[in-house]
C-alpha cells in the first residue's frame, strides 16, 4: 500500500513537469514557425540570439532545481520560517545570476555577435533580437523560483497551467509584433523576443497571484533575520554545483554537435532531425526523476526515512520502466521518420537507420542515470554527481568522439556511438555511490542538509 502511495504521488508530480518541458520547447519551434516567413536572416538570427538566451535560462533552471530540493526539505519539516528563508535565499541568489548575466550581454553583446557572424544583416537582426531578449533572463529568474515553491509544495499543476495560459498570449503577441495587426506594421524579429517578454511577464503576474491567494504559503519579507545572509550561502553552496552540472552538460552537448559538424552533411543532418525528437521523448523520464527527488526530500525534511530505501529502489525500477516505454516510442518512430520527412536525400535516410538502434538504446541507460543524480542530489551529493557526468563527459566520451571523428575517421556509427557510451560509463558509478549514500545517511546527515 505503501509503495502504491509513492508511487501515485510522483506520478501526479510527474506528468506536470513532462508537459511543462514540452510547452517549453514548443514554444521555439512555435517562434521559428512564425519567424520564418521573413526570410532565412531573421531566423538565423533569432537562432544565434536564443542560443544565447536559452544558455542563461538553462542556467536559471538549474538553480531554481537546486532550490526546490531545499524547498521540499523545509516542506517535509512543516517549518514555514525555513521554507520563508529558502524562497527568499533561493530567489536572490537566482536574480543576482540573472543581473550578472543581463550586464554580461549588454556590455559584451557586439563582441559576441561578431564571433559567431561577418553577415552584416545577419549581425544587425541578431542585436535587435537580443536587445530585448535579454529582459526575459530577469523574469525568468523570479518565475523560476515561483515554480520551485509549488513543485516543492506538490502543486506542480499550479505552474503547468502557467505555461498554458504563457503559450496562446506568446503565439499571439508574437504574430501581432513580428507581422502587423490592425494598422499596425510589426517590427519584424523583435517582435518574437517582445512576445515572449509580455508572455513570461503574464506567466510571473498568474504565479503572484497564485501565491497571495494561497493562505497556506506565506512569503514575508518582515520575518526574515540576519541568519538569512547565512541561509543564503549555505543555499548557495549546495546549489551551484546543479548549476555548474547543467551548464557542463551544455557545454559538453555543444561541442559534441560541433564535432557531428565534420562529418558528412548527410551524417549532420540525421543527427539534427534525431535530436529534438530524443529531447521530448526523455521529459517524462526526466520528470520522474524530479519527482522523485522532490519526495524524498519532503521525507527527508520530515525525518521519516524508514522508507527510503525501498522508495529509493521503487524510483530507480520505475524509471527503468519508463525508460523501456521510451525505447518503444523510438524504436516506432525509427519506422516512421522517413514518411515525417520524405524529401531528404537517400543518404540522410541510411544514416538515421545506421543510428537507430543507438538512439533507441539511449533512453534505458540515460534514464537509468538520470534517477540516480536526481536522487542523490535530494541526498545532498551534488558535487559527487557533479564528478561523475564531469568525468564521463569530459574526459572520457568527448576526446573519444573527437579521437573517432577528427584522427580515426570512423562511420557516423560509432560517433553515435559514444552518447549511449558515456551514459554507461556513468552508470556503475552512479550505481555504487547511490548505494554508499543510503547505507550511510541517517538522521544527523538530515540534520546536517536543513540550514535552520
Amino acid at each position: 500500500m505503501v509503495s502504491q502511495s509513492y508511487v501515485r504521488k510522483n506520478l501526479s508530480l510527474a506528468w506536470p513537469l513532462a508537459l511543462n518541458a514540452l510547452l517549453m520547447q514548443s514554444m521555439l519551434m512555435i517562434d521559428t514557425f512564425l519567424v520564418s516567413p521573413l526570410g532565412e536572416i531573421s531566423l538565423a538570427a533569432m537562432g544565434i540570439a536564443t542560443t544565447i538566451v536559452s544558455f542563461v535560462l538553462g542556467v536559471q533552471m538549474a538553480l531554481a532545481n537546486g532550490s526546490q530540493l531545499v524547498l521540499s526539505r523545509a516542506v517535509g519539516s512543516g517549518q514555514h520560517l525555513s521554507l520563508n528563508k529558502g524562497f527568499w535565499a533561493g530567489l536572490i541568489i537566482n536574480v543576482l545570476v540573472a543581473v550578472l548575466f543581463w550586464t554580461l550581454i549588454t556590455a559584451f553583446d557586439k563582441v559576441l555577435i561578431s564571433k559567431l557572424t561577418d553577415n552584416v544583416a545577419l549581425y544587425a537582426e541578431t542585436e535587435r533580437y537580443l536587445a530585448v531578449a535579454k529582459f526575459i533572463i530577469i523574469f525568468n529568474a523570479i518565475t523560476q523560483v515561483m515554480i520551485a515553491l509549488f513543485n516543492a509544495l506538490g502543486r506542480t499543476k499550479v505552474p503547468f497551467k502557467g505555461y498554458l495560459i504563457e503559450l496562446p498570449v506568446n503565439m499571439a503577441m508574437s504574430y501581432a509584433l513580428i507581422h502587423g495587426l490592425f494598422g499596425f506594421e510589426g517590427i519584424g524579429v523583435q517582435g518574437a523576443a517582445a512576445g515572449s517578454l509580455i508572455a513570461i511577464m503574464v506567466r510571473l503576474l498568474y504565479l503572484t497571484l497564485c501565491i497571495k491567494l494561497d493562505d497556506s504559503i506565506v512569503l514575508s519579507i518582515q520575518s526574515l533575520d540576519a541568519s538569512l545572509k547565512s541561509n543564503t550561502l549555505n543555499h548557495f553552496k549546495e546549489i551551484f554545483p546543479v548549476a555548474a552540472n547543467v551548464t557542463m552538460l551544455q557545454t559538453g552537448a555543444t561541442i559534441y554537435m560541433l564535432l557531428y559538424s565534420q562529418l558528412t552533411l548527410n551524417a549532420y543532418v540525421a543527427m539534427t532531425i534525431v535530436m529534438p525528437w530524443i529531447k521530448a521523448g526523455t521529459q517524462f523520464i526526466t520528470a520522474w526523476a524530479h519527482s522523485s527527488a522532490i519526495t524524498i526530500s519532503q521525507a527527508i525534511g520530515s525525518r521519516q526515512m524508514d522508507d527510503l530505501r525501498k522508495n529509493v529502489d521503487i524510483s530507480i525500477d520505475m524509471a527503468v520502466m519508463i525508460s523501456f516505454v521510451s525505447a518503444v516510442f523510438f524504436l516506432v518512430l525509427s519506422f516512421v521518420l522517413p514518411d515525417l520527412y520524405p524529401d531528404l536525400d537517400p543518404s540522410t535516410y541510411v544514416a538515421l537507420a545506421s543510428i537507430a538502434p543507438l538512439y533507441i538504446l539511449l533512453p534505458i541507460v540515460r534514464g537509468y542515470n538520470t534517477v540516480h543524480g536526481h536522487v542523490l542530489r535530494a541526498l545532498g551529493k551534488t558535487t559527487e554527481v557533479f564528478k561523475i557526468n564531469f568525468t564521463g563527459q569530459w574526459i572520457i566520451s568527448i576526446p573519444l568522439c573527437a579521437l573517432i571523428i577528427l584522427h580515426w575517421d570512423l562511420s557516423f556509427f560509432w560517433a553515435f556511438a559514444v552518447m549511449p557510451f558515456e551514459e554507461i560509463v556513468k552508470a556503475l558509478p552512479f550505481r555504487h555511490l547511490a548505494r554508499k549514500s543510503l547505507n550511510e545517511f541517517d538522521l544527523k546527515k538530515a540534520e546536517n542538509l536543513m540550514y535552520d
